[in-house]
């Protein structure tokens, strides 16, 4: 457990990466602490995917960003240095 600016932080492991899909390919890496209502997010928005996969269990949400981050950086080794197509803003 943390204390900021007073309060109690309970750190605990609900947070889960993501992938959206547009057939086979990747459109997008995530994190949620809500997966079900974040796909449904999505789905509200411009994004154009067919489907979304969780790729990992529950974890600590400091460390779903590190993986989330690790996904995108494959990502662009694989593929020219280019991000997921959604995920412009979020480049390392």
């Amino acid at each position: 457990m943390t204390t900021y600016m007073g309060v109690l932080i309970v750190n605990k492991k609900d947070t889960y990466v993501y992938e959206l899909k547009d057939g086979n390919t990747i459109v997008y890496y995530g994190i949620s602490d809500q997966p079900p209502e974040r796909e449904e997010q999505h789905q509200r928005s411009n994004k154009k995917f067919t489907h979304m996969n969780v790729i990992t269990g529950a974890m600590y949400r400091k460390n779903a960003h590190e993986r989330e981050k690790e996904e995108i950086q494959r990502y662009q080794r694989q593929h020219g240095g280019n991000p997921p197509k959604y995920n412009k803003y979020k480049t390392y």
